[in-house]
């Protein structure tokens, strides 16, 4: 048995955090009914076109769900969404800022009806506060949150290379509807969680925000590398190839000393022997390693930092990860179902002894409408007519 088994989701998701989270709790084996505008669907259906003509967004997000396309402007909408929030037990949306109010389908609304329902509202801010109505997207709150000032080199700011802010916030978004659903498990009551975009950065940014608060000095945009922890970060062997390592503690210091550089008497140098002192001398320590490694191809650089016990890694682009070795080794890979064909696609990261996660396909725009209105008492005299009235 998986363990959300039994259990309906409503989902209005759209873009990426709301649609993540929907996701995993259909691979955890929950029924997820994913609300779309007739025609077009999720807009991230159209962020682009390199899966077979599909959208690799949509694809990674939105696997094992049910595809309703429903005009919710329409009347005749109101009716349908109340009685498939009325069988469901989570009803999750990321609309626009107070779009699902106006709709009907505020949490105090839903919870006066439905007292065992669980009621998830994703949004950027939140529905208080001076924010509470501005629009927010990924980048917007990796820049309002702070992140951008901490992210990049000394003369660059840079954003972060994937959703960051949409997936943060869609796992936030998980671990309360399952903290919800546990509590109601005891209880027999539901209640609304509400995750924001912003809020949830602002936790991924803490350390920045109290060294800085605390201390007095901003964390300083180091690329690459770590911007406290000394060495930590990307090196160049001699034959052009970067290695990216990282010392975590003294004793990982004096390993590195004696076994990769050869030099051991540099573990008690008054100059180097603790963080603090080499974050103060970091480009001496830069320039002493980066001398060393010259004299060295990558690959004997990685055999030194592995004897050693120093933890380092390659800085792969996206193919290689797709060929990664230790994804193959694990058996990571699945073949799902797409409205054009199977294509490969990772398992979830979490490995249960007990059961493996749903892979199931992923829906064409309102592939599901009909059986899921019979499902709710309508007549295929009802759904041609609903059709027809441009209501699915």
């Amino acid at each position: 048995m998986l363990p959300l088994e039994g259990l309906t989701v409503i989902s209005m998701d759209q873009a990426v955090a709301a649609p993540l989270c929907a996701r995993q709790l259909a691979e955890q084996g929950a029924r997820v009914i994913k609300i779309e505008r007739p025609g077009v669907g999720d807009f991230g259906r159209g962020y682009d076109q390199s899966v077979n003509g599909q959208s690799a967004y949509f694809l990674w997000l939105n696997r094992g769900k049910e595809s309703l396309s429903l005009d919710v402007k329409k009347p005749e909408s109101k009716q349908i969404l109340m009685k498939l929030i009325a069988g469901a037990d989570i009803f999750l949306q990321n609309l626009a800022p107070g779009a699902a109010k106006r709709l009907g389908l505020g949490a105090d609304e839903l919870l006066a009806k439905h007292p065992r329902l669980i009621v998830c509202d994703i949004s950027g801010y939140g529905d208080s506060g001076p924010y509470a109505k501005k629009k927010a997207y990924d980048l917007l709150i990796q820049s309002e949150a702070g992140i951008l000032s901490v992210t990049g080199t000394p003369e660059f700011p840079a954003k972060v290379g994937v959703s960051m802010t949409d997936i943060g916030t869609g796992m936030y978004a998980y671990s309360a509807i399952m903290g919800a659903l546990y509590q109601r498990e005891r209880t027999g009551k539901g209640q609304r969680v509400e995750v924001t975009m912003f809020e949830a950065m602002v936790e991924w940014m803490n350390h920045p925000i109290m060294y800085n608060h605390f201390g007095g000095t901003p964390i300083k945009r180091t690329g690459t590398d770590h911007a406290i922890v000394v060495p930590y970060g990307r090196f160049q062997a001699g034959d052009g190839k970067d290695v990216m390592l990282g010392i975590q503690n003294e004793r990982e210091w004096a390993s590195f000393c004696k076994i990769v550089l050869g030099q051991p008497e540099l573990a008690t140098d008054e100059r180097f022997n603790n963080n603090t002192k080499r974050n103060a001398a970091r480009a001496e320590v830069v320039a002493l390693i980066t001398k060393i490694f010259a004299g060295m191809t990558a690959g004997q650089v990685v055999a030194k930092l592995d004897e050693a016990g120093i933890a380092n890694a390659r800085m792969n682009t996206p193919e290689e990860v797709w060929d990664h070795p230790q994804l193959k080794a694990r058996n990571r890979w699945r073949e799902v179902d797409t409205p054009n064909g199977r294509i490969p696609a990772l398992l979830p990261p979490m490995t249960s002894s007990e059961y493996e996660p749903l892979m199931e396909k992923v829906p064409a725009v309102g592939e599901h409408t009909d059986r899921v209105l019979r499902g709710i008492g309508y007549s295929d005299a009802e759904i041609a007519a609903l059709r027809a009235n441009g209501v699915v």
